[in-house]
C-alpha cells in the first residue's frame, strides 16, 4: 500500500528552500521543467541535472527514505515509458528522456517537502487575485483538488486494510466499489457545503 505521496508529506526543516518564497519556488521549478526539456541530447546531460536535484534535496535535509518514497509509486510508469522509448528512439534517447522526466518529478517534489500546502495556496491566491472572480473559483478548484489527494489515498487504504482484516484476497470490483462510493459521497458532501456558502453558482 501506498503510505506517503507528493502534497501529502512536509519536512519541517530551517534550510534556505524552505525559507524561500512559495512564488519564486514554483516560477524556478517551471524555469527547470522548461531547461530539462530543452536542452539534455544525450544522457550524461539528464544525469548532471538529476544530479543537481539531489543535491538539493541533501540541502534541504530530505531524508532519503522520504525522497524514495515519493518516486516508488511512478516507477512501474517510468518502466513502461522507458521500454517503449528504448523500442521507438534507441537506448540512449530513451535514457535521456527518463533520467530527465525522473529529475523533473523529483524536483516538483522537492517543492511540496518543503513548502507546507497553505503556503503554495496563499501564493496561489495572491498570483490569481487579479482575476477576480474567475481567479477565485481557480484556487479554489485547485486546493480541493490538493487537498482530496491524500484523502483519496487514505480511502484506498481503509478499504484494503479492511479486507485484509477479513482475511479475503484483492479483487479489483471489491476495491473499487467502495472506493468510488465513498469517494462521490465526498464529493457529493463537499459540493452541498460549497452551495450552502454561496461558493459557486
Amino acid at each position: 500500500m501506498i503510505r506517503e505521496l507528493p502534497l501529502g508529506v512536509y519536512i519541517n526543516a530551517d534550510t534556505w528552500l524552505h525559507r524561500l518564497s512559495p512564488g519564486v519556488k514554483f516560477a524556478l521549478l517551471v524555469a527547470f521543467i522548461l531547461f530539462v526539456t530543452i536542452w539534455p541530447t544525450e544522457p550524461w546531460h539528464s544525469m548532471a541535472a538529476f544530479t543537481f536535484v539531489l543535491a538539493l534535496y541533501a540541502s534541504a535535509q530530505i531524508p532519503p527514505k522520504v525522497a524514495w518514497n515519493q518516486l516508488v509509486p511512478l516507477i512501474p510508469i517510468l518502466g513502461i515509458l522507458f521500454g517503449f522509448l528504448w523500442f521507438q528512439n534507441g537506448l540512449a534517447a530513451a535514457l535521456t528522456t527518463i533520467i530527465g522526466l525522473t529529475a523533473t518529478i523529483a524536483a516538483a517534489n522537492l517543492l511540496t517537502l518543503t513548502t507546507t500546502v497553505e503556503a503554495l495556496m496563499d501564493a496561489l491566491d495572491r498570483a490569481l487575485a487579479p482575476l477576480g472572480r474567475a481567479g477565485e473559483l481557480t484556487s479554489l478548484t485547485i486546493a480541493l483538488t490538493i487537498r482530496l489527494i491524500p484523502l483519496m489515498l487514505a480511502t484506498a487504504n481503509e478499504v484494503l486494510d479492511a479486507r485484509k482484516a477479513r482475511g479475503s484476497g484483492f479483487s479489483l470490483r471489491a476495491f473499487g466499489t467502495p472506493l468510488v462510493i465513498r469517494s462521490v459521497r465526498r464529493a457529493r458532501m463537499i459540493g452541498e457545503a460549497l452551495m450552502a456558502r454561496g461558493a459557486v453558482d
